[in-house]
């Protein structure tokens, strides 16, 4: 959340980079939580021959709001913040993608946010067409998308709640559970630290708060003893209060 933090987070986030697909998709890290946990082992042959690993630099684009979705992504390492533009040239995060997380999903023709590398980021990335017809081939594949599409509608819905009707500390607080029920996901235990790598500019816009209230609520959680400050995140002290606040 400071510069120390994403300093680490990023030497964190190179070494999983590397180390993330390999060159065999039957060994990624991240298959048990991509549309790939759907696949035997010929398909994700066939899958594999259509990939091509793209890595990014902390604050590359992957693609722009309105441009042609021409390629989809599967994050395999890395944090992508996902964004819109407002008319008077603000900005709204809309959410953000972490490893097993698929860009893509929607079939419209164009992409409706933008998609920034918050850390250095490895993506399996496909030609659109190519994995359309490879989902039309494979329709257990579709429907591991429609699970994910589900998953997306739920989460939008959530944050939607969050926006309009929560408390500045009900906020940070649901955001703070949510992002520990997703690295937990990927850790496949609960984490004792609940990494960060964003910084909390983006916090605040994906929340829809300033970024001092931002620091103001989560400085006063750590006077308050709710919480620890650390380099790459931060730790629950007390665990009922964020289950209590949280949506």
């Amino acid at each position: 959340m400071d510069s120390s933090a994403r300093h680490s987070d990023h030497e964190a986030h190179a070494g999983c980079a590397l180390r993330s697909r390999g060159d065999d998709c039957r060994f990624c890290g991240v298959r048990h939580l991509s549309i790939c946990q759907a696949l035997d082992v010929d398909e994700l042959d066939q899958l594999e021959k259509m990939a091509s690993d793209s890595v990014f630099e902390e604050r590359a684009v992957l693609f722009r709001e309105e441009d042609q979705v021409s390629s989809v992504f599967n994050i395999t390492a890395g944090v992508v913040r996902l964004i819109r533009s407002l008319p008077d040239g603000r900005r709204q995060v809309t959410g953000f993608a972490l490893p097993g997380d698929f860009l893509g999903i929607s079939l419209e023709k164009a992409w409706r946010f933008s998609a920034e590398a918050v850390t250095p980021l490895v993506a399996c990335r496909f030609r659109r067409s190519n994995f359309e017809v490879f989902c039309e081939k494979n329709p257990h594949v579709m429907k591991k998308m429609h699970e994910f599409a589900s998953h997306e509608l739920n989460l939008a819905q959530d944050h939607m709640v969050l926006l309009g009707r929560l408390t500045a500390e009900e906020k940070i607080a649901s955001f703070l559970v949510e992002m520990r029920k997703r690295w937990a996901r990927i850790a496949g235990h609960e984490p004792g630290l609940i990494r960060l790598p964003m910084g909390r500019q983006d916090i605040a816009d994906y929340l829809g708060l300033t970024i001092e209230t931002v620091s103001r609520v989560i400085n006063q959680m750590q006077r308050d003893h709710k919480l620890v400050i650390v380099p790459d995140g931060v730790r629950f002290v007390d665990q009922n209060y964020f289950d209590d606040l949280a949506l």
